[in-house]
């Protein structure tokens, strides 16, 4: 049998736990809810890293940031880091990529043969985080409040122009490689910036839901004298308690998140209804699943940044022939193991060094396969001093960072992560294991001066390219137009048959 074509559909910022397909009773999102029925459901799958550039690339190698280098959101990802791209280009596959991946350097494709269009996110190094820096004294990139006080009804918005583009752009490209019917299977990477703030969204999205009916947070904002440090370090970063926030505030910038889901599952629903109309869905694996979540006003936290549930732990969707289509796995699991997955169903060249693994053997019987070892996590961006890391095995969730005490969580008992047992008697086994495992798979002193070295030689590299003459390196599409419609150098009525794509 033949390789399937791979689909992958990413969005940003969307934790698993907002989408009806993991239980939410809110959020209205049918093209995913009709995707998750025809899928494998993973219950449990986490980032390798709650940010976005570290998340995807992360995702695309198979390796966690410590080994890629991609620290934080303006950290180079070096041409010679093999991708799940260029494992499959290998195979025989085309590789398109539409939409967002946050590629930071003059290397815009890693892999990729064509890209449909630009980048939201800038490519260059302006966005180097600086662990020397007070957190009172913030970068001017830093995220702020401004998106939680400020939703908005909007006809156009950054975010709406973006993903109207890459879900136009996407829809044409399942045309144009239904009518070539080239033998040749396709990966296309479909990633839409929505539902990231800001949450500017037309009024049909706004009004699939009723006001009244907006759920405040869970778990109410944490007192700051018991909160956890990294906790605190964000509340402080962003501005979390000086921005007044009072219920009414944190229901409508709830309300503006659930209106994003539902306008990404619109863009979803078009991208895979050109799929399914252009019968390309029998042979095509379709992926789906998001960079980080969105902690949304849980215990005082927004956006990411963080290793609570809100914000690590991801949904993720696998539809593929032969694979049972509704069926739903446990077992924590890790977007490191994206790549291996799509190399296996592509029958490609995979790589033995990679911190994931294949998940088909647990999708193809989840009663019985177990993904081997503790899925690993890392975050070296802002908002930290030191390396944070997480690790995820059975039911317990342990997260350590020099400084700062430890954090172990018991997820089947308490998934609210309200009861921290890194120091409770009865758990002194299960901590003690976890911190010998921290000790085993990193070197955290090592890893410190290689972020601080990575920052200080980027923030000059930075001032440097900012003087003088100015070279980007975003992406910018180059589009042939040349014998897209009716042109002289050809029949005309030849142009339009092979333009013409029926049912």
């Amino acid at each position: 049998m033949s390789a399937p074509n791979v689909l992958l559909l990413m969005v940003d910022q969307l934790a698993a736990a907002w989408l009806p397909a993991y239980g939410h009773r809110l959020v209205r999102a049918p093209h995913l809810d009709a995707l998750a029925a025809e899928s494998v459901v993973f219950d449990s799958a986490y980032c390798a890293s709650p940010l976005c550039q570290p998340s995807r690339a992360a995702m695309l190698s198979g390796a966690l940031p410590s080994r890629t280098g991609v620290f934080d959101n303006a950290a180079e990802m070096p041409a010679s880091l093999p991708t799940v791209a260029h494992r499959l280009r290998l195979a025989g596959f085309r590789t398109c990529l539409a939409g967002k991946m946050h590629f930071v350097g003059p290397d815009q494709l890693h892999g990729f043969e064509e890209r449909l269009t630009t980048d939201v996110y800038p490519a260059d190094l302006d966005w180097t985080p600086d662990w020397r820096r007070a957190l009172e004294d913030p970068l001017p990139w830093y995220h702020t409040m401004e998106p939680v006080l400020t939703p908005a009804v909007a006809r156009a918005s950054m975010n709406l122009d973006y993903d109207d583009e890459v879900a136009f752009h996407s829809v044409r490209k399942l045309h144009d490689l239904a009518r070539e019917g080239t033998e040749r299977p396709f990966f296309l990477v479909v990633s839409f910036t929505s539902p990231h703030d800001p949450w500017e969204l037309r009024a049909e999205h706004w009004e699939r839901y009723d006001p009244a009916e907006i759920d405040p947070p869970a778990v109410p904002a944490i007192p700051l004298e018991r909160a956890d440090p990294h906790s605190r370090r964000l509340r402080a970063m962003y501005g979390a308690d000086r921005a007044a926030l009072d219920d009414d505030r944190i229901r409508h910038a709830r309300h503006a998140y659930y209106a994003a889901i539902s306008y990404v599952d619109d863009r979803i629903g078009e991208v895979l209804g050109a799929l399914r109309d252009t019968g390309l869905d029998e042979r095509t694996a379709v992926v789906f699943t998001s960079d980080h979540g969105e902690m949304l006003g849980e215990r005082g936290l927004w956006f990411k940044m963080a290793f609570f549930e809100g914000a690590a732990r991801v949904p993720l969707l696998l539809r593929a022939p032969g694979l049972p289509g509704g069926a739903r796995v446990g077992e924590p699991v890790s977007q490191l193991d994206v790549a291996p997955t799509l190399a296996a169903l592509a029958g490609a060249e995979g790589d033995g060094d990679a911190d994931g693994v294949s998940l088909l053997p647990l999708a193809a019987d989840p009663s019985a396969a177990r993904r081997p070892g503790a899925v690993a996590g890392e975050y070296l961006a802002e908002g930290v001093t030191a390396p944070a890391v997480m690790l995820r095995r059975g039911p317990h969730k342990f997260i350590h960072c020099p400084g700062d005490p430890d954090q172990l969580y018991d997820l089947e008992a308490d998934r609210a992560e309200l009861a921290n047992l890194a120091d409770d008697p009865g758990h002194a086994a299960v901590a003690d294991a976890f911190r010998a495992e921290v000790a085993a798979r990193w070197d955290l002193g090592a890893l410190h001066e290689q972020v601080l070295d990575s920052q200080r030689r980027r923030h000059l590299v930075a001032r440097a390219l900012r003087e003088g003459r100015y070279e980007p390196w975003d992406y910018e599409p180059q589009v042939d137009s040349s014998m897209r419609y009716v042109r002289n150098r050809a029949d005309m009525y030849e142009l339009q048959r092979r333009a013409r794509l029926t049912p």
